[in-house]
């Protein structure tokens, strides 16, 4: 019996993640669309302006192209993959055995359609591959024979140039000039890692395309037509987890790749200073960014659990000294980047407290990182740490400007923002997205700790982390006075 030898493009992705998640179409293709808006507009904002005219890129979709904006369509090459060709004598070039129709040699200028065999497991998905010198990706969404559906992504270009030869394989055994043309095209942009800038902007994007379909829902959903019917629609009311998991995971393996090479190079010896400082610079923005989207993936698995109340990490005693002696440089430096003053009170003698040491420095860094976010310039922090009964209380608190006693305090101002789903907010003034206060709680909570949120006059935002003593450590702490 004839077997298929050529993967799907579901199946070569399937093969390059951890985990793929069957669910029911609609939620898939939710998935599906909101991705594909999100690349839509990251492709208008990164395509330059000022030569539409010219072909910026390359776009192989299925069953049909996905993108009708004015300047894609005239900025981008299009090749659409179809089972069920529309009309058989449009088609070119690639025919099956038994078409009618006499083979096109000629591309149309922006756009071409090839026919796939009826065997083909590839006429059961739904694709996107963008080539352009800035970045690179593949989009599937894939229909079972169960009946379920999935939906995946991937920036990295090992992946999609796995996807690409694929598909280059299938033109390949049925015209072998256009697929010459078309490898050339595809190599021109030959798939790199993307810069760490495309991916936060695409996660803005992303998130954004979610708490619109989110808010769509919502409003859909308000009206019910029986007196007595409860209306219910939990995926238009809820975050796409699985899809920010997803995408967490897709941010943070290029940025590795990135970071890397770049420690890599910082270990040679015949590099200029001003080198090793770009250098240095990239690698401490990638390991930000990367864990930054290690929160949001941790966020959204515990998102997932069962039991949301309890502690879904292993805790143990911990030094806190040594956790604070690591952070405290890097919390230094986030404020001085936004021209900030940071000050750090610690007790003469800092206890062991029980958490999650992994978790409980990054949480922390998270939490002041955007905690620097939302003050201007020229502001003071103060970090306090000092006992709290059993409890060991690390305290947040901001200070506007330069103290004058002769002046009257002017009220704070909290900052705007505005609700991304249920575990991510987007601050417009600063274009920042990070976990909600409900989600970061939900963090502390799962590594034995609290964390309290309290807005004061003239002090704006105070956040206030409780963390359990060991039992031991309970009744021998000591502080300055």
């Amino acid at each position: 019996m004839y077997k298929w030898i050529l993967p799907s493009l579901s199946e070569i992705l399937a093969q390059n993640q951890s985990s793929l998640a069957e669910c029911s179409p609609a939620k898939a293709e939710r998935q599906w669309r909101v991705s594909l808006a999100a690349t839509e507009h990251l492709l208008l904002n990164t395509l330059a302006s000022d030569s539409v005219d010219a072909t910026q890129g390359l776009v192989l979709a299925a069953p049909a192209p996905l993108f009708s904006q004015p300047k894609l369509t005239q900025s981008l090459q299009t090749v659409s993959f179809t089972a069920k060709p529309f009309n058989p004598l449009a088609l070119m070039p690639f025919q099956m055995p038994d078409a009618i129709a006499p083979v096109n040699e000629e591309m149309a200028p922006h756009e071409s359609v090839l026919s796939l065999l009826p065997a083909d497991p590839l006429g059961a998905e739904q694709f996107c591959l963008v080539f352009t010198d800035k970045f690179s990706l593949v989009l599937v969404l894939a229909t079972h024979k169960n009946g379920k559906k999935t939906f995946s992504f991937s920036f990295e270009p090992e992946v999609v140039q796995q996807a690409w030869r694929s598909l280059g394989a299938r033109v390949m055994l049925a015209n072998p000039e256009f697929f010459a043309r078309l490898d050339t095209l595809v190599q021109q942009y030959s798939p790199v890692a993307p810069d760490c800038r495309i991916m936060i902007q695409f996660s803005q994007l992303l998130l954004q395309e979610l708490a619109e379909v989110e808010e769509a829902g919502d409003k859909e959903d308000k009206p019910c037509s029986m007196p007595n019917a409860q209306c219910s629609m939990p995926n238009a009311q809820n975050p796409d987890v699985e899809l920010l998991q997803a995408f967490a995971h897709e941010v943070r393996t290029p940025l590795t790749t990135i970071r890397t090479m770049t420690r890599l190079l910082l270990k040679r010896r015949d590099l200029d200073g001003s080198v090793i400082n770009r250098l240095k610079i990239i690698d401490h923005e990638c390991t930000e960014q990367i864990d930054r989207m290690e929160l949001l993936f941790k966020a959204a698995e515990l998102e997932t659990t069962a039991s949301a109340k309890s502690p879904k990490t292993q805790l143990t005693p911990m030094s806190l000294d040594q956790v604070l002696q690591q952070s405290i440089p890097r919390w230094e430096q986030a404020a001085h980047r936004r021209n900030l003053t940071l000050n750090v009170v610690l007790p003469q003698q800092l206890p062991t407290v029980v958490s999650n040491p992994m978790m409980l420095d990054q949480v922390l860094t998270g939490l002041i990182e955007n905690f620097t976010r939302s003050l201007p310039a020229g502001s003071h922090i103060q970090v306090q740490v000092i006992p709290a009964g059993d409890q060991l209380k690390l305290q947040l608190s901001p200070q506007f400007g330069c103290k004058d006693s002769s002046k009257a305090a002017i009220p704070a101002t909290p900052p705007i923002r505005k609700a991304l789903g249920q575990l991510l907010m987007f601050q417009p003034e600063t274009g920042t997205i990070s976990l909600n206060i409900a989600a970061t709680k939900h963090l502390f909570q799962a590594i034995g700790g609290k964390l309290i949120v309290r807005q004061r006059p003239h002090y704006g935002e105070v956040l206030t982390i409780f963390l359990p003593l060991e039992v031991s450590n309970k009744h021998q702490f000591g502080a300055k006075a």
